[in-house]
Formats: C-alpha cells, structure tokens, sequence
C-alpha cells in the first residue's frame, strides 16, 4: 500500500497520534510540539545537509536527541587525491579519506533552535569550538560553518549556497507499531544545485552549482529506544536533467506508505519497497565495502552499488549508543519512472547509510 497524502493537515491528532500516515510530495503535515504526548526526552529533531560530486562531500548535521545534541561536519574525500587531506595523507598511498569532528551538548530539548517547517527561517548554533548556521527561504538555502581544530590544528571554514527550485520531494509521516504515540516525520529534497567552498588549512573544496548538488535530510519525531535503518540517497544529473532517488527502510510502520522514489526533472516518481544486499565475510559479518545489489519489489530499481568508503562511527555514551556505516560509492542499474521510461545508471555517486541507534 502506497497511502498518498494531499490534504494539509496537523501531523498530529489530539492523541498525539498521526492522524494520517502515508507519504505526500510536499509538507502538507504541520508539525507542532506542543502536540506531541511523549516525554521530550524522545523527541527527536535534526537537519543534514549533504553536498556531493564524484570527488567529494561535506555533510553537515545540527540534532536534537532529547538527552544530548550534536553538531557533525564531515569532508569526503572520494579519489584520495584532495589537497585538503594533505596533512592527514602524509607519505600513505593515495586513497579515499574522510574526517568527521562532532560536539555533544547535554539535554538541549529543544533549545537547538530548529524550526517547524523546512522552508523559512535560521537554525543557529555556536558554543566556543563550532558556529554553524542553515538560512532557508524561497527558492534558495545557505550553510555556513566555523569549527576550530577541525583537522591537523587548522580550523574548518564552510559556505555553501543551494537553489532550491519548486519541486517535489520525499515527505513521509509513519507510526511505531509498538507505541503509537511514536513517530517519523521527515521530508528529503534531493537534487538542489549546489555551489561554494570548503576550506582547512588553506586548501580548499569547490563546489559548482552547474555540476554539483545538495540534498536535506529534515527529520522530527518520536522515536522507539532501539532502531536500525536503512537510507540511500543521490543527486546527480543524466542526460542534462536532474535525477536522483531516496531509499529507505527498517523502523516505524511502513504499511501505509514507504519513503523509496525517484527525482526526475523536479517531480518524483513512488516505488515500493526496497532491500539492500550486503555480502559477508568468512565470519559471516557484513563486508561494507564489497558490491551491494539493491532491488525494488515492484521491478522499477535494479542496480548494483560499487563502495568507494566506509564512514565509519561508533558513539557510545550509555544512554547513547550508535553504530553508522555510511559507505560512499558507484550506482549503476535501472530505474524506472511513473510512465515506464527507463534511466541507465552510470556509475552514480551515492551514500547509502546502515545505522543501529539507541538512543
């Protein structure tokens, strides 16, 4: 079942209770907190932004978990050959890199200053190590970051302007099976050109908005303790029109609707369900790094992933436990619009994350 939303309307009813799941090509949910009838403690919030090419990302992440925030930046290095990484590659033989710093700051609920919608206003945060800030309006978003000490002693300097056009995007609002009042309310607008530098140590990370594209991860909800999800994203061009795909599965109740479609042109194209698969090693433990096969239950994706690099992260707080692969690599296959149009896929930069919180 693919429940399609069209109706603006409170996420919430007056039980706290989503009062209709499915998916929607714009927010047509209004999401308010003061709806919410679960500890705040639970609630969970946060914006990521990621900007790519087939040399290099910068992902930049401000959350609030309830019992911690936290504020990421990570600079991708896809062909191991970026001077930005020059300190970090020393006499090593030429490889992909990857460097994420990350600040916690305790119980924030909801003073991280994240908004209700997605397509107006200023997020800020700033303590003594690291100052970003998102600015979103109409037709355009920026990122803005400082964060010191970010790499061998030099500080981390980012401005990155995106054009967010009139488009549809992935929006999605399921329940929690086991606990109704739980729930994920998230929009992912994928294929925003996307231009600007990111600079450490007096090198730099260009990126051109003729060529290079963003993509918002806007996510709020309530969500159960224990959880391991499944997400693919891209954003690139074929043939001079915009095309990428959001895929997604593994927790909340995805009965009335999934999260997997594809971005083609600015209109997006729903498919069913989506499993990823990971081969092994000797041991039996996944091998992140050897080709995925991806496949749709309706036909309409087939594809293998080549992994380029594994972001690795293990956080371990107690209450706060997370353990994230986020692997970069190579897409090739078919995916197959509304009309039955073909798109080839050609060795498609992408980032496909398996992650397993608790928090």
């Amino acid at each position: 079942m693919q429940h399609e939303v069209v109706r603006k309307q409170r996420l919430l009813n007056e039980n706290g209770i989503v009062a209709e799941p499915g998916w929607a090509r714009h927010p047509v949910w209004v999401y308010d907190r003061r709806d919410i009838k679960a500890s705040p403690l639970r609630i969970k919030e946060w914006d990521y932004y990621l900007v790519m090419n087939e040399r290099s990302a910068a992902a930049f992440t401000i959350s609030d978990l309830g019992y911690a925030g936290l504020v990421s930046v990570s600079l991708i290095d896809l062909r191991g050959d970026s001077p930005i990484f020059a300190g970090q590659r020393k006499d090593q033989p030429i490889k992909p890199m990857e460097k994420t710093q990350t600040v916690l700051t305790p119980f924030p609920l909801g003073r991280m200053g994240l908004r209700a919608v997605s397509s107006s206003g200023s997020v800020v945060y700033g303590n003594s190590r690291v100052r970003i800030k998102y600015d979103a309006e109409p037709g355009r978003r920026r990122v803005r970051c400082i964060f010191k000490n970010f790499m061998d002693g030099k500080d981390l300097r980012a401005d990155i302007r995106m054009l967010c056009p009139d488009m549809e995007s992935m929006c999605i609002a399921t329940p929690w099976r086991q606990d109704p009042k739980a729930f994920y309310y998230n929009q992912k607008i994928n294929c925003m050109p996307a231009g600007g530098t990111v600079t450490a140590g007096g090198n730099s990370i260009h990126f051109h908005p003729k060529k290079d594209m963003a993509m918002l991860d806007w996510g709020r909800g309530v969500w159960t303790y224990d959880n391991v999800w499944y997400w693919g994203t891209c954003s690139t061009t074929i043939d001079g029109v915009p095309f990428g795909f959001n895929l997604g599965y593994g927790f909340s109740d995805r009965r009335p609707a999934s999260e997997n479609l594809l971005y083609y042109g600015h209109k997006v194209h729903k498919l069913e369900n989506i499993a990823f698969q990971i081969m092994t090693d000797d041991e039996g433990h996944r091998d992140f790094m050897k080709p995925w096969t991806i496949t749709s239950s309706d036909g309409r994706f087939e594809a293998v992933f080549m992994p380029i690099l594994d972001r690795k992260a293990d956080i371990d707080l107690k209450l706060i436990d997370s353990d994230q692969h986020q692997v970069f690599g190579l897409m090739t296959g078919t995916a197959i619009l509304d009309d039955g149009t073909q798109i080839k896929m050609r060795d498609e930069t992408a980032a496909i994350e398996v992650v397993h919180n608790r928090y």
